[in-house]
């Protein structure tokens, strides 16, 4: 397909006459960092799908402490998987990056699934994807070493944004996560050592790429192959 920067995976596999149906019901909106797209158990009227912005779903403690379950990018959809528990939300949706997503109001989604099978079977494999990279995460943040779950971190949100330098603070990463600032800060001073990333003033640049995949856990490319076999890139 090209340059895939400006497009979202999941609307660019849909079929051509589901797009074209959908098209005139999508608006574009600007993500801010850091605002909440909706709480667990608030009505969702809209799902979002991000091509530049990056959006990380939440499970919440009572306590308020919050560990991130996914992220969801340009590979995907926010607010889809309400329409399985009467339009509510599952998850808090917090805005990691910045950016760029279209916006399409719930009630056209439900629409179109009545419509098309292939569209429901669509969202049904996202679904899937999505929850197979819940899974990986909640074992990895057991399993894992705080210095292979912050590269997985990284690359995963590196494929989400489409771009080699994003925002991204230790504080933010650390809560993500689910561990202190300082094993972070020592995670990724390591990683930043080797010569993998560059960071500066709560912005991360990817320098090597491949070095990164090495510096990972088995659990990023397993969550990436799953995206890829149930989600192809379309023709759009």
């Amino acid at each position: 397909m090209g340059d895939r920067r400006g497009h979202n995976r999941l609307l660019a596999s849909l079929d051509p006459e589901i797009r074209d149906r959908l098209g005139p019901h999508l608006r574009s909106a600007e993500l801010k960092h850091g605002s909440v797209l909706f709480e667990p158990g608030q009505e969702v009227t809209a799902a979002h799908f991000p091509v530049g912005a990056v959006v990380s779903l939440l499970v919440v403690a009572s306590d308020g402490r919050q560990v991130e379950l996914a992220t969801v990018g340009r590979e995907g959809a926010v607010g889809v998987p309400a329409l399985l528990d009467g339009s509510h939300a599952i998850w808090r949706a917090l805005v990691q990056v910045p950016g760029a997503a279209f916006v399409l109001p719930l009630e056209i989604l439900e629409r179109e699934i009545e419509r098309s099978p292939s569209f429901k079977e669509m969202l049904d494999r996202y679904f899937f994807a999505l929850m197979s990279q819940v899974g990986q995460a909640v074992a990895c943040n057991r399993l894992h070493p705080v210095e292979q779950r912050t590269a997985r971190w990284l690359l995963l949100t590196h494929d989400r944004v489409g771009e080699d330098e994003f925002a991204a603070t230790h504080q933010f990463l650390s809560e993500m996560l689910g561990v202190r600032r300082a094993s972070v800060t020592e995670a990724a001073g390591v990683i930043q050592g080797r010569g993998l990333i560059e960071y500066h003033r709560g912005r991360m640049r990817i320098k090597d790429r491949a070095g990164l995949e090495e510096a990972s856990c088995e659990c990023y490319e397993t969550v990436r192959s799953v995206y890829d076999r149930v989600l192809p890139w379309g023709s759009s």
